[in-house]
């Protein structure tokens, strides 16, 4: 083993950042030659006086920048300069490639049926008289058949919609950076749940915007908590994902809804409802918006629902309000994809997104039964019909650790520092996303091994990246 130590004194940020940086400079230097082997997390934090999760943290980052590699049974090395091979004296092929259950996406439906649609749609729209106007501009706010669509399908959740109060966009993150940059100036303060969409951290950084988490129970934001912060910060907006939030899965019942609405209206605070999952549990209670339609922007997309490359989405905006979103719109993508726009209408019109979204939920409740029959006797939370699923760690375990310990057995999951806001205290908890795996067999297997890590403990085994 190399003995090492960083020099972290001059060095600025987070420490994780600082180990991470350290071990980058000193293979540039050549101090740290390619297939040295780094000390064990335990003994570089004893040496530095840091927690073992912070030197996990920097050799998780050391790695993703290509600095490290490493396995069970052998420790942490410095990789060789262009390759993704572990030592050569292992004389083995590398590592395999990990079970993905880090990214919240559609579990793939076991007949595909959004592939032959595909195939139908393009067909057909290339059948089309008109079709060379799928290649120009589309019109402000998109294309009128487009709205009419992005209408339809909003009002399958019982809001009320028009089609000349839907704006057409590049997918929600783009209809959700617009409606803020719309509605608030650098330095606004933004509620939000404690624990949150990543997605809209990195819009507030990008904004300059200010968040402030509010707590959370079992039934998704706590009504006091925003009256209470309402009165005293003084905040413009509140973003929320009442139905089946992220990352915690829960679902506001129709009362906390209407307090929420009731809230926002008498302090004038803009609503901000993030409702992707809005159509994936068979009953739900009306969105936010219906209940304070004047001062809420109702966000979806068909990124959960159909495909995540088809990046369209759909803002409903109380109709004063409209003229300057599409303004944002144009200052930000200008438009939205007419091609892409025109297959997610055809699919609304003809009933094929309903299909679709059907065998997504078949699928993700199927995924949801596996995932209990393997982890019923951890405590977590998720909705039947979810993506993804809130896993409580038992003691001694932390996120950070668990999510490099889980990683060296050969799965991926999110930590819950991804979803945290501000300096908030991190809970002990990790997101499993079920629908990344390929397969009900893949993530089987992804979730064996979770069961596997939580079943060991923080300090088994060798360093982790």
């Amino acid at each position: 083993m190399t003995i090492w130590l960083p020099h972290l004194d001059k060095r600025r940020g987070p420490r994780y950042l600082a180990i991470a940086d350290a071990i980058a400079d000193d293979v540039a230097s050549g101090q740290l030659k390619p297939g040295s082997r780094l000390p064990t997390h335990r003994d570089l934090a004893d040496r530095l006086g840091v927690t073992v999760g912070t030197v996990s943290r920097g050799y998780v980052e050391a790695a993703r920048r290509g600095l490290l590699s490493g396995e069970v049974g052998r420790g942490t090395f410095v990789r060789y300069r262009g390759t993704e091979m572990t030592p050569p004296t292992r004389g083995d092929l590398g590592r395999p490639r990990p079970v993905d259950l880090s990214q919240n996406l559609p579990p793939p439906a076991m007949d595909e049926p959004h592939l032959r649609s595909l195939q139908d749609t393009l067909r057909s729209l290339a059948s089309r008289a008109d079709l060379a106007a799928l290649l120009d501009y589309p019109a402000e706010a998109g294309n009128s058949p487009d709205r009419e669509a992005g209408a339809a399908w909003i009002a399958r959740t019982g809001l009320p919609a028009r089609p000349e109060q839907v704006l057409v966009c590049g997918g929600g993150q783009h209809g959700l950076t617009t409606v803020l940059a719309t509605l608030l100036k650098p330095g606004d303060l933004v509620l939000t749940e404690v624990l949150t969409f990543p997605g809209l951290k990195a819009a507030a950084n990008l904004l300059h915007l200010r968040l402030q988490g509010l707590p959370l129970d079992d039934y998704g934001l706590r009504a006091d908590a925003f009256a209470a912060a309402c009165q005293s910060t003084g905040a413009k907006a509140l973003y929320c994902v009442p139905t089946i939030q992220n990352p915690t899965g829960a679902v506001m019942p129709a009362e906390r809804r209407r307090e929420i609405a009731s809230i926002a209206e008498a302090h004038g605070v803009a609503i901000v409802e993030d409702d992707l999952h809005a159509l994936l549990p068979r009953e739900r209670p009306l969105p936010v918006a219906a209940l304070a339609p004047e001062i809420s922007y109702y966000v979806t997309s068909m990124s959960k629902t159909l495909a995540p490359g088809l990046r369209i989405g759909y803002v409903l905006a109380p109709p004063a309000m409209v003229g300057r979103l599409a303004a944002n719109l144009r200052a930000t993508t200008w438009a939205s994809a007419p091609l892409m726009a025109a297959i997610c209408s055809a699919w609304i019109r003809e009933g094929t997104a309903d299909t679709i979204l059907e065998a997504r939920r078949r699928e993700a409740a199927a995924r949801q039964t596996l995932a209990r029959a393997i982890l019923g006797g951890s405590e977590y939370r998720a909705h039947p019909y979810a993506y993804h699923l809130w896993l409580s760690l038992p003691e001694p375990w932390r996120s950070d650790s668990f999510v490099a310990q889980a990683r060296l057995r050969g799965v991926a999951v999110t930590p819950a520092e991804a979803f945290v806001v501000g300096r908030s205290s991190v809970p002990h908890a990790v997101r499993l996303c079920l629908g990344a795996a390929r397969d009900r067999a893949e993530l089987e297997k992804g979730l064996r091994l979770v069961a596997a890590t939580l079943e060991g403990s923080p300090d088994a085994g060798s360093p982790i990246v």
